[in-house]
């Protein structure tokens, strides 16, 4: 459980106990928000895959779009994915390593489904190196999301799968990594955050003395 989630709950246990006097039923509207953040600030454990070279999901939510991009004038790959206010919200580092850099950039609060919010709103950019790869992961605030926490600082070290914020009330995250990975989502796929294979860095497999083969497919655990 986050502990934003339950700030909310007792404040409005306290309300709720405070109507309770005027009438029992203008109590039922705060004690049923109460339940809810209980419920949307849920944080479950998760099954983190060991194997080297893998990226896991940041976020749970669906993928929304994968496609190349340009970065700093390095082709890269990006996958996006979506996630609505049913979805959990805790974030979690795609891959283990240091984190380099951490950039918040003040924008707007368009619908995160908007292909063009990845540029143009409020967002946290992380830079994580390790493994023998970089990666790039946005979180990036949305129509109802107005407040983006990350727990981290630059030179912190990170594991995968690791816990390092959140996003509240529906967002979209981005993950940007080499355009050599292999793939192991495709748009649609609704994923896990920490326990999702997103994609497999090979050239990290080869060097571990691994084969393709013996690298497990999209792992998806719970979402809930």
């Amino acid at each position: 459980m986050v502990r934003d989630g339950i700030l909310y709950a007792l404040a409005l246990a306290l309300a709720a106990a405070l109507l309770f006097f005027l009438s029992p039923w203008l109590a039922l509207l705060p004690l049923l928000l109460a339940a809810f953040f209980l419920w949307f600030f849920r944080d479950p454990e998760r099954v983190i895959p060991q194997d080297p070279g893998l990226i896991v999901s940041p976020a749970d939510g669906k993928i929304t779009d994968i496609s190349p991009v340009e970065v700093m004038g390095r082709r890269m790959q990006r996958i996006s994915m979506f996630l609505n206010v049913f979805d959990v919200h805790v974030n979690r580092s795609p891959v283990a390593g240091v984190i380099r850099t951490v950039e918040y950039r003040k924008g707007k609060f368009c619908n995160a489904m908007d292909p063009t919010s990845c540029e143009v709103n409020e967002q946290n950019i992380v830079t994580v190196e390790g493994d023998g790869q970089t990666v790039i992961f946005k979180q990036i605030a949305g129509l109802l999301a107005r407040r983006i926490v990350f727990t981290k600082k630059v030179g912190d070290a990170v594991t995968r799968g690791e816990r390092i914020g959140l996003i509240k009330f529906g967002s979209r995250v981005d993950v940007i990594m080499d355009a050599g990975v292999e793939m192991k989502v495709k748009v649609g796929d609704h994923v896990a955050g920490g326990s999702t294979i997103l994609a497999v860095n090979l050239a990290i497999i080869y060097r571990s003395g691994l084969g393709t083969a013996e690298v497990p497919s999209a792992y998806s655990g719970s979402t809930r």
